[in-house]
């Protein structure tokens, strides 16, 4: 009798959770929004099983270099980096964003490397970086690009290049990333794993300074003068790496 009373004992608690967790949004399956999120106005921008709302950068179509499995949108690697032949490249949203709140989840695969690029703007016979600021992701402990720029600024959760994650809370290779970039009228900020890792502001004195002592000239002298609304694109850097959870609400 003991144990049936302890037995009902836990699924009343179970079942009281249960229901406390939905009526205060709760959490909500892979690729879907809680209730809380969709009474703020959260919008998902991957279902899990279709490409649809993305193309590839300088493409009519979704390129075959990238793959819906297991509810992800994975990059295929080709093993030859940005160099590789397929059907690949940089993917990119059909719609563009000014101000929002952008949450993903990231894995990244041995040595790879990838990112997320915001207010991009496709640009003919352009990868869309030399348009967009970018949101590293990578294999800190074995891509090369992690002993690179200057004091890790291009290791994950970075503003690649110019401004390093702090603190450097990426998890190991195979393990997902939680991130946010959320940006508001020049704004900007990175949140990683929980963590607010980078903050700086668009079109700025500063802003144009750190840029000037950068990469970005080089490819583009306009670089700094970032569009004000634009695409968010995912990068195929001819690695390995997986995203799901895309979500974003406008501001």
């Amino acid at each position: 009798m003991k144990r049936v009373f302890s037995f009902l004992l836990a699924a009343a608690f179970v079942f009281s959770l249960s229901c406390k967790s939905s009526k205060t949004g709760g959490s909500a399956g892979v690729n879907q929004l809680t209730k809380k999120e969709k009474e703020e106005g959260w919008v998902l921008l991957f279902d899990g099983k279709t490409s649809e709302g993305w193309k590839g950068n300088n493409k009519d179509h979704f390129p075959t270099g990238w793959e819906i499995v297991d509810g992800t949108l994975h990059c295929k690697g080709s093993g030859e980096g940005e160099a590789g032949s397929r059907d690949g490249g940089d993917i990119l949203t059909t719609k563009e964003f000014s101000n929002f709140r952008l949450k993903l989840e990231w894995k990244i695969s041995p040595g790879g490397n990838s990112g997320i690029f915001y207010l991009g703007k496709e640009h003919e016979g352009w990868p869309i970086y030399k348009t967009a600021p970018e949101m590293q992701v990578l294999d800190n402990e074995k891509h090369p690009d992690a002993r690179m720029g200057k004091d890790g600024n291009r290791q994950a959760g970075s503003l690649y290049d110019l401004i390093p994650a702090v603190p450097q809370n990426a998890r190991p290779v195979g393990e997902w990333n939680e991130v946010e970039i959320e940006v508001f009228k020049g704004s900007v900020w990175h949140r990683q794993n929980g963590k607010t890792v980078v903050e700086y502001h668009l079109w700025t004195d500063d802003w144009n300074e750190l840029v000037k002592d950068s990469k970005f000239p080089g490819l583009n002298p306009d670089w700094a003068n970032v569009a004000k609304s634009g695409v968010i694109a995912l990068q195929d850097h001819g690695d390995d790496v997986w995203f799901r959870n895309i979500k974003i609400l406008e501001q």
